[in-house]
């Protein structure tokens, strides 16, 4: 007669949470090995046929099961006590944690050699290091806080147009993309193969410039485009009036843009006056990131314009329509999925964090 099989049982947020560290890309292959053995058990399977499934022991399979029945999840993670002990002195580790924050006395950074001679550690120390508490000093960020003083009104008007739209009604966002340079590069660049990336020279010839001008429609993708040489405004007072042949006249046009001296000239301004279904949204001073043409914008440039060759402006323009029409052909709209509130928290952090350097 067979030995009955041992049942083990789990609280559903238990069960949720072991699936997620099963799957997370994020999480160690130990985490994930273990989580996969207790999720076994808990479909019924036995010891046996878990470590068949798995890949391992037997004896692996029911010690951490046992370990899981007694503490839960905390039972899965490492105890404390394993392995060898630490052979860098504690002094050392600080040092090479505190000082990473602050830079050299002749650099901007430190690097892995460098705080490695100064900390007299290793460099795969210092790396290992820096790694567990997440310090990243190779790495910089680029940001601006916005100094406009409505911008929390700007901000939830914008961010209201994208979670509710009006009806009856297209939420267009709409800017430039200037400077578009049609640089051919000197030498034919070589096509991506195994073991070598696609390459292109690293000089060119510049045969010109010209500016693109996009209007995206928030909620199905598509794009109202035009090109020109310049960008005054004169050329955006072309654009709004091939938006107003290109759309429906019976829907109102709520136009989302930045703050540039052109958009407000005052011909444009006279102009929406007489369109009254016009209604103009400015994004906050320094806030370019919260219209989501940018996010088209930086598309384009990876897709065709940063590392292509291009004879001559008429060829860039050719493959910027032909890219253009192959978006409208098949759009897919940008989704706003930031809260709004979070991002305000994030700002308000980022201003203290400023004015206690500002203070220090």
């Amino acid at each position: 007669m067979t030995r009955p099989i041992k049942r083990i049982s789990a609280e559903p947020e238990v069960v949720a949470e072991l699936r997620r560290r099963s799957r997370a890309t994020t999480s160690t292959v130990r985490d994930r090995e273990r989580s996969q053995m207790v999720l076994a058990r808990l479909d019924g399977l036995s010891v046996t046929a878990v470590a068949a499934k798995l890949g391992t022991t037997a004896k692996r399979v029911s010690t951490w099961t046992k370990r899981f029945e007694t503490d839960g999840l905390a039972g899965l993670d490492e105890r404390p006590g394993r392995g060898r002990p630490r052979s860098i002195p504690e002094v050392k580790v600080c040092r090479v944690i505190t000082e990473a924050t602050r830079a050299p006395r002749t650099r901007v950074r430190w690097s892995l050699r460098t705080m490695s001679k100064h900390a007299g550690v290793s460099a795969s120390s210092v790396q290992r290091i820096w790694s567990s508490n997440d310090l990243k000093p190779h790495i910089t960020k680029t940001f601006k806080l916005s100094n406009d003083p409505k911008f929390e009104e700007k901000f939830w008007d914008v961010i209201g147009l994208y979670l509710d739209p009006p009806t009856k009604a297209l939420v267009l966002c709409c800017d430039e993309k200037s400077q578009c340079q049609a640089l051919e590069r000197t030498q034919l660049s070589l096509p991506l193969a195994r073991k070598r990336p696609r390459t292109m020279t690293h000089d060119y010839k510049r045969h010109g410039t010209i500016t693109l001008f996009a209007a995206l429609n928030v909620l199905e993708g598509r794009l109202i485009t035009r090109t020109e040489k310049r960008h005054t405004h004169v050329e955006w007072l072309r654009f709004l009036k091939q938006i107003d042949r290109e759309t429906p006249k019976g829907l109102d046009i709520h136009l989302i843009q930045d703050n540039y001296a052109t958009h407000k000239h005052e011909k444009v301004t006279a102009w929406l006056a007489r369109h009254p279904r016009f209604k103009v949204h400015f994004t906050p001073t320094s806030s370019s990131w919260m219209n989501l043409v940018e996010r088209f914008f930086a598309d384009l440039d990876a897709d065709v314009i940063r590392t292509g060759s291009f004879g001559s402006v008429a060829e860039l323009v050719r493959d910027i329509e032909a890219y253009l029409d192959e978006r409208n052909d098949n759009p897919k709209p940008y989704k706003w999925k930031a809260k709004g509130a979070e991002i305000l928290d994030k700002i308000k952090c980022a201003r203290a964090a400023l004015d206690n350097l500002e203070a220090a």
